[in-house]
């Protein structure tokens, strides 16, 4: 815990009871995913937060930052993006594992509050533009850039004596 980028040591930001201290950190969250999107392998997320002492732990208040990307719901190009995640947590040092953070002796892990923050805001099914007109289900034609010949509603063979009807 003490070599990642994500920890805080609140004893040398002098954090006791009442003072409050301003932290901006860069790191990375291999791994961070939901069905349809991630955070990309090596991207850093960003963690800007104002750290509050309060008895028995400490207030995070800010923001986090990272980039995604995924595959659109309806053509499957990748699409990318920015997730702006707003935080307002507690750590303290006997945490209910539900509510609060853990703060481990003096130091405080911010990576699994970020992961938190930023598994909840990715996009389970991305879109890369509302007006996306997908695939073509017959030819798998991207319809967003080509004009595919097949014929746009192929009747159930099942219903055509009905549909015989409909054209009298």
């Amino acid at each position: 815990m003490r070599g990642s980028p994500l920890v805080v040591n609140v004893a040398a930001l002098g954090l006791g009871p009442g003072a409050r201290r301003h932290v901006d950190r860069r790191g990375s969250l291999d791994g961070a995913s939901v069905t349809g999107s991630s955070v990309p392998s090596g991207a850093e997320v960003d963690v800007d937060l104002t750290l509050e002492g309060v008895p028995g732990g400490v207030v995070a208040r800010g923001q986090v930052l990272a980039p995604w990307q995924g595959d659109c719901r309806r053509c499957l190009t990748t699409v990318r993006g920015e997730l702006r995640s707003e935080v307002l947590e507690v750590f303290e040092r006997s945490p209910d594992s539900e509510q609060t953070y853990p703060l481990v002796g003096d130091q405080l892990d911010l990576e699994p509050l970020a992961r938190d923050a930023v598994l909840l805001e990715l996009p389970q099914a991305p879109l890369c533009s509302e007006g996306c007109l997908g695939l073509c289900p017959m030819c798998g034609a991207d319809l967003n850039n080509d004009v595919c010949g097949c014929q746009a509603e192929v009747g159930d063979p099942r219903w055509a004596a009905l549909d015989a009807l409909g054209q009298d």
